[in-house]
C-alpha cells in the first residue's frame, strides 16, 4: 500500500540486506511484516526484535525516538519502545532507520479492553505522568515542532480546504455542517496558554497495547512533541463514551480544552478524508467513525 508520492519501496530483501551490514548477528532470524502507519512501516524480526523503517526521506520521527524514548522510558508508568539499534542509511534505503524491542500486546478495541471506564482512566494516568515531565532542556523547535503542539488558528486554512474535500466525497453521509460550526467554535476561544509539555501525538487505540484486558503499553512516539497540550486530548473520540469520560474526569479538563481538543479532532479526522480518500480506505473509516462520535456528543449536548 503506497501512501505518499515520495515513498520508499520496503521489502524482507531489502531489511534483510540492510541487517546484514549493520547487525549480521540478526540477519538470519524470521522476519514478518507487522503493519504500516501514515509514517513507518513494522517488520518483526525474531521473538524479541522490531524493525521500523521511515516511509519517506523525512527521518525526524527516527531521530526523536532515538535521541528521546530513552530519556523518557524511566519516568512513565508503561512501556513504551526502546531503540536497540539506529540503523544509518545506505544507497538502497537512504534514511535513519530503528530497531527496537518487541512489545507484546493487542490493539485496544472491543475485543481485547475489559473495563472502558478503567481504560480511560489508565490513559489519562498515563498523559499525566508524561505531561508531567521536565523537558530537560527540549524546546519546541526543529523535530520537536510539530503543528499539533500548537494554536488552531495557523491551521484554519487547510482544515477549510478539507472540509470542502469531505463535502465532495463524503457528501451527506457526514454531517460536514455541524462539524465545521463546532471547529470555529473552538478557533473564536482563546489560545491556551499553560506551559509547554512533552506530548506523544497520536494516542489512537492502534498506539495503544492491551494485555489481560487493561493498558499496558503506548508505542509509536513518530509525534513525539513539545507544546500545548490541547491535541493530545483529542484521539480519545476514537475510544467508546465511557472511557472518554473517564479520561476526562480523570485529568479534570476544563470546557475550553475539551473543546478546542475536539476541534483538534475534527481537523486531524477530516484532513485525514481528504488526503487518504484514494488510497487508504481503513484509514478513511477510522477518521469517519472519529467524526461520527464528535457528531454523537455534539446530538447529546
Amino acid at each position: 500500500m503506497t501512501l505518499h508520492e515520495d515513498e520508499i519501496p520496503v521489502d524482507e530483501t531489502l531489511i534483510r540486506s540492510l541487517l546484514r551490514a549493520q547487525r549480521p548477528e540478526w540477519a538470519g532470524l524470521p522476519l514478518s511484516r507487522a503493519g504500516a502507519g501514515s509514517d513507518n512501516t513494522m517488520y518483526r524480526l525474531g521473538d524479541d526484535l522490531l524493525v521500523r523503517l521511515p516511509r519517506t526521506a523525512d527521518g525526524r520521527s527516527v531521530r526523536k525516538e532515538q535521541e528521546w524514548l530513552p530519556r523518557l522510558a524511566p519516568l512513565l508508568p508503561c512501556p513504551i519502545p526502546e531503540p536497540v539499534h539506529a540503523g544509518t542509511p545506505t544507497d538502497a534505503f537512504p534514511v535513519l532507520w530503528s530497531v527496537h524491542r518487541w512489545i507484546d500486546g493487542d490493539e485496544a478495541g472491543p475485543d481485547t479492553v475489559r473495563d472502558w471506564a478503567a481504560f480511560g482512566a489508565d490513559l489519562a494516568a498515563v498523559v499525566r505522568e508524561l505531561h508531567g515531565i521536565d523537558l530537560m532542556g527540549a524546546t519546541r523547535a526543529g523535530d520537536l515542532s510539530w503543528y499539533r503542539g500548537g494554536v488552531l488558528g495557523p491551521c484554519d486554512q487547510w482544515v477549510r480546504a478539507a472540509f470542502e474535500d469531505c463535502r465532495a466525497t463524503v457528501g451527506s453521509g457526514l454531517d460536514v455542517d455541524t462539524l465545521e460550526r463546532l471547529w470555529r467554535a473552538a478557533l473564536a476561544l482563546p489560545d491556551p496558554s499553560g506551559p509547554h509539555v512533552w506530548l506523544h501525538g497520536d494516542l489512537k487505540p492502534t498506539n495503544l497495547l492491551v494485555r489481560d484486558g487493561g493498558l499496558h503499553a503506548v508505542i509509536d512516539f513518530g509525534a513525539l512533541s513539545v507544546g500545548f497540550p490541547d491535541a493530545e486530548h483529542a484521539p480519545v473520540w476514537d475510544l467508546p463514551q465511557r472511557a472518554r469520560q473517564a479520561y476526562r474526569d480523570a485529568l479534570d479538563l476544563d470546557d475550553a480544552t475539551w473543546t478546542r481538543a475536539r476541534a483538534w479532532a475534527i481537523a486531524v479526522g477530516v484532513s485525514g478524508i481528504s488526503y487518504y480518500w484514494h488510497t487508504w480506505p481503513a484509514f478513511v473509516a477510522e477518521c469517519r467513525a472519529r467524526l461520527q462520535a464528535i457528531l454523537t456528543d455534539a446530538a447529546a449536548g
